[in-house]
């Protein structure tokens, strides 16, 4: 009978760390792009602050009026229900009444 060949591969601990940084690789490959994104906006709008300081002060009201008119139209279109009497199906007792609503038909 013959012994087994020694395999190459890395025994437990090693393995899961090599899975580990494989997935940490994948996440960052994955999440690099909206990340960059969320970065560069913050940068442009940084970079327009610093240009031209009205910029601010313009985008304040604009976010500021926004609000405004989201809170305003909520409040118009809120739920409301009409006034009317409400039917509540409760049996009546007693006989039923005439088709002219006066009492029994003897």
């Amino acid at each position: 009978m013959t012994t087994p060949a020694p395999t190459s591969r890395p025994s437990g601990p090693w393995r899961m760390l090599g899975v580990g940084a494989a997935a940490v690789a994948a996440c960052a490959v994955c999440c690099a792009g909206p990340i960059l994104a969320v970065l560069g906006g913050i940068g442009v709008t940084s970079a327009i602050g610093a240009l031209w300081m009205p910029t601010l002060g313009v985008l304040a009201v604009a976010a500021g009026l926004g609000v405004f008119v989201v809170r305003r139209r909520r409040r118009a279109t809120a739920c409301h229900t009409a006034q009317a009497p409400a039917d509540l199906g409760m049996p009546t007792l007693g006989p039923p009444p005439d088709t002219d609503g006066r009492g029994t038909a003897r």
